[in-house]
């Protein structure tokens, strides 16, 4: 490929020297129980050392082989068992006769396994929507978000911005975790996406933390960039070739929306103030990714005790029957929705407009 566009360098901090790693590499290992293991460890210290040196992001690979833009690219195995899992679950989104099913997020850091000891709203709201989708007897699937808080080695790590760079270098699913080298693994995403993949419809129901959605919620939309525009054949840009990337945008790109035509729903609880800006602002991610709104019930933003004491919010709760109904409300709305989009009953006015500034 000619003419390849610039790629701007020069920000990326020195690679780690051998003492500060092995520092960071000890540091899971700290509780005196590992102590007669030290030997062993050294010798696991010193086997990730030279992975980390030499960049070793994806130690399995095999030939891309048919059906690629290069068939001879030695691609990730992690990423072709994801890619495989994506293609089986929207084959079965896509088949009439599988169950309707929701996907219920909860966006809370808190769970009662975590330092709080008590379980979150978010999670209560929740089970009530997954209730009200039951008794309309739709499927329904829950991400608890908060387990990331909870659980060992749980991850979802960070977005690395590749769709800034150029969209064809952010891959669907992403490529960029696992990365075995830098010993960033466990990502939880290959998991969520699939999740998302096979949802009919979704519902998230998170609470606003400092104005904004929690952590945990936030980390799970930025990793999700990959679903709008994303690029499902990393081999066309010879992995992360940045500047093969950047050709292949700056020639035409098709951003493909790999999970528009799900119905979706957003509850959002606070306590002080944010609730709005948090509901509007998932409600337009969700909308710019192609998602179908269920309905104005379908968007709820409320306060549970405002400018009230937290001690006593989940009697609060209790007592709260109308938000209750609004809950379940917004959860049989997203299952009506699903069957009106599935049969072809709801056909959104805009679906054949064009995007004049597609992105």
């Amino acid at each position: 490929m000619s003419d390849l566009p610039t790629v701007r360098r020069g920000q990326m901090p020195q690679m780690l020297d051998r003492e500060a790693f092995g520092q960071r590499f000890r540091g899971r290992f700290q509780d005196p129980a590992f102590a007669p293991e030290g030997a062993a460890i050294a010798r696991l210290e010193e086997i990730a050392w030279h992975g980390y040196q030499g960049g070793r992001k994806a130690p399995r690979t095999h030939p891309a082989g048919p059906g690629h833009a290069d068939p001879s690219y030695a691609l990730s195995d992690d990423w072709r068992d994801a890619s495989e899992r994506l293609k089986s679950a929207q084959a079965r989104w896509a088949d009439a006769a599988t169950p309707s099913r929701v996907l219920v997020v909860v966006g809370s850091s808190r769970n009662d396994g975590t330092c709080p000891g008590e379980m979150s709203k978010s999670f209560r709201l929740a089970t009530l929507a997954g209730e009200a989708l039951t008794r309309d007897g739709v499927e329904w699937d829950l991400l608890d978000l908060s387990r990331l808080a909870s659980e060992p080695d749980l991850h979802i790590h960070p977005c690395k911005g590749c769709a800034s760079t150029a969209m064809p270098l952010c891959h669907w699913p992403c490529s960029c975790y696992p990365n075995h080298g830098n010993g960033q693994v466990n990502d939880w995403m290959n998991d969520i996406y699939e999740r998302w993949v096979s949802a009919h419809g979704v519902l998230l129901v998170t609470p606003v933390y400092w104005y904004q959605a929690a952590s945990p919620l936030k980390l799970m939309i930025d990793r999700l960039v990959c679903a709008d525009g994303g690029n499902p054949d990393p081999t066309s840009t010879g992995g992360k070739d940045a500047a093969r990337a950047k050709a292949i945008e700056r020639d035409g790109w098709h951003y493909p929306k790999h999970l528009a035509g799900r119905a979706y729903g957003v509850v959002v609880h606070g306590d002080v103030a944010g609730i709005e800006g948090v509901r509007r602002s998932l409600s337009d991610w969700l909308d710019w990714m192609g998602l179908v709104e269920a309905g104005p019930q379908a968007r709820l933003d409320r306060f549970i005790g405002y400018y009230e004491p937290y001690w006593n919010s989940h009697d609060t709760l209790d007592a709260d029957e109308a938000l209750q109904a609004e809950v379940r409300n917004a959860a049989q709305a997203v299952a009506a929705t699903v069957a009106q989009l599935r049969s072809g009953a709801h056909l959104p006015p805009d679906r054949d407009l064009r995007r004049p500034r597609p992105k």
